[in-house]
């Protein structure tokens, strides 16, 4: 009895790996409107759902033709890259000068914070040295001084 349990149990495992693989093989299909917004009007430098320039028009046209003959995404980000360029694409390539647009933005942030937390403490020690040098920092009025603003306080009150 233990053997047809094993059995069952090992085909059990090749039927779900063979499904999962066949799921793996088969691309969704890509609509129109999932992948418009990856692209760009090369002219008018606008995504391309928003521009509304002839260039445009064409490159919509020329994309609805890929997803109409059943391409999948890579396929049709090849064919838009080979017919208009790069300068197509809505995220430049994470390659060459480009990658500058990935890396950049990160490192100044880490450089900025690490400024902050080397100089913040030492404005800090500053403050507390000026405050304790100079405990008051505007003299006293002196009498006169003191009955010429409170009166003319009160006439703006």
């Amino acid at each position: 009895m233990r053997r047809p349990a094993g059995l069952i149990l090992v085909l059990a495992v090749a039927l779900l790996l063979a499904g999962s693989s066949a799921a793996l093989a088969a691309q969704p299909k890509v609509s129109l409107t999932g992948i418009e917004m990856q692209y760009m009007c090369t002219s008018c430098h606008e995504p391309l759902p928003l521009a509304q320039s002839p260039q445009a028009q064409a490159e919509k046209q020329f994309l609805a033709g890929l997803v109409d003959r059943g391409l999948t995404g890579p396929q049709i980000r090849a064919q838009m890259v080979a017919s208009y360029g790069v300068a197509v694409l809505g995220k430049p390539p994470a390659h060459g000068f480009n990658l500058a647009v990935y890396i950049l933005p990160p490192v100044l942030l880490v450089l900025g914070l690490a400024g902050l937390l080397y100089t913040l403490p030492k404005w800090r020690a500053r403050a507390k040295r000026a405050a304790a040098t100079h405990p008051e920092a505007t003299p006293p009025l002196d009498r006169a001084d003191s009955e010429r603003l409170d009166k003319d306080l009160a006439r703006f009150i």
